[in-house]
Formats: structure tokens, C-alpha cells, sequence
């Protein structure tokens, strides 16, 4: 699986924790929310291994990297990090923030597209509404980079990649821990629906609430289907 590399920003205005750690340590809450990230169910299209977090962003952190594969080839790739600090921050108005890195390669007519980086944007706050979360605190942005080939490269037909870098406040519930599983059910649907598979016709995702019937969500012309089973 493809790991999506690059730096992370927590969104916070400049705000740092003083250490790491990888799930197995920490506050009840924050293993509470670990727990359901390591055990949720999610789309068989979807990958999902951990990774190392950062270690400087918050007191605790835990970090997931996934891909959504069709045969060899994977449409999307991104990464996924929990952050908590029990003290809580500001700027987070809340002790945990999701953060994340979501990236994928488009077919030119979806990267000609103007209203492509506003679209993107709603692909992002449309998966959390879809399953009915709240969250708050939402910053991120989209680039689109384009790539063009010359000389013994010419062959290769132009491509563009999509990146959105974000983080959100998940609302924390009984117990002081949110509802991690439905938070990540959610970027994956992002993660799907950035790659091009159309909605799951699944039931809900264990751990995360009903999805809904589309909540809204703009989508541009699908781009490449789902793996064949």
C-alpha cells in the first residue's frame, strides 16, 4: 500500500504538544477512542495498516494510513491521525482533533473542472454529515498540482493530483471520548468517493451511525468503478 507522505499541521495556529505516543498508553479515552479505530469494519475496497504518529503535536497520538485499492492499482491514498491532550487546546475548542492528508490522481475532465477545490471541500463535511457527527473547528485546504511530461518522458499522457489536508474537532461523548469509528467510516467514505467507487449499498459501518441517504454530498461524474469481486 501506498503511503501518502508529507508534512502535518494540526490546524491549531501554531499550537505543539510535548510528546507521542502509539495507542497502547495513555488516558482511558484516548485508548477508548484507539480501540475503535483498530477494531472498526470498514469497505472491502479500503486498506488500512497503522502507521507511526507525529510526535510533537499532541500529548497523545495515534495514526492510521489507508488505500483504496482496485486490483493492483490504488485510487486514493491518505493518512489519519488522532490527537489528544487532555488539557485541552483553544484553538481545537475540544481535547481531541483528527487530522489528515487525503490525496489521488484525477481524469482530466474532473481536474479542468473550476469548482473542483470547493467540491472537494464539501466531499470532506459532507461524509461527516452524512453520518450524522458533529464536529467543529474545521480548517484544511485542497491543491490541485498539475503534471506535464517532456523529452523521454513525452509519452506519458499529462496527470493531475488532488491533495486535501484537514482536521476537525470531533465532538467527544459519554465518557469524554468521541465517536472515533464513525469518524473514520466517514474519511473513508471520503476516501472512496475521492478515488471514484460509488456511495457503499452496505449496511452501516460497526460502531458508526446511519449514514444516510447523500446528505447533500457534491459529487463530480464517477471516474473509475469499483473493484470486481
Amino acid at each position: 500500500m501506498a503511503a501518502a507522505q508529507g508534512q502535518f499541521s494540526d490546524h491549531s495556529n501554531g499550537t505543539e504538544g510535548t510528546g507521542g505516543a502509539e495507542g497502547d498508553s495513555g488516558p482511558a479515552t484516548f485508548r477508548s477512542a484507539v480501540e475503535a479505530l483498530r477494531t472498526a469494519r470498514l469497505r472491502p475496497e479500503i486498506e488500512v495498516d497503522p502507521t507511526p504518529p507525529p510526535k510533537r503535536l499532541a500529548p497523545y497520538a495515534y495514526a492510521l494510513e489507508a488505500a483504496v485499492v482496485d486490483g493492483d492499482d490504488d485510487l486514493a491514498d491518505g493518512r489519519l491521525i488522532l490527537l489528544h491532550d487532555p488539557a485541552g487546546h483553544d484553538a481545537w475548542q475540544g481535547t481531541f482533533r483528527l487530522v489528515t492528508l487525503v490525496r489521488a490522481e484525477l481524469e482530466p475532465e474532473m481536474a479542468a473542472d473550476p469548482l473542483l477545490p470547493e467540491v472537494c471541500w464539501s466531499w470532506l463535511t459532507g461524509a461527516l454529515e452524512a453520518r450524522g457527527l458533529s464536529y467543529g473547528e474545521a480548517s484544511g485546504t485542497v491543491t490541485r498540482a498539475g503534471s506535464h511530461y517532456f523529452g523521454g518522458l513525452a509519452e506519458r499522457r499529462p496527470a493531475t493530483q488532488i491533495e486535501i489536508r484537514a482536521s476537525w474537532t470531533p465532538r467527544e461523548g459519554r465518557g469524554g471520548a468521541p465517536d472515533a469509528a464513525a469518524h473514520l467510516a466517514a474519511w473513508c467514505d471520503l476516501l472512496c468517493q475521492i478515488a471514484g467507487l460509488p456511495p457503499a449499498t452496505t449496511g452501516p459501518v460497526a460502531g458508526a451511525a446511519d449514514p444516510g441517504a447523500g446528505a447533500g454530498v457534491v459529487s463530480l461524474p464517477q471516474r473509475r468503478g469499483p473493484q470486481v469481486s
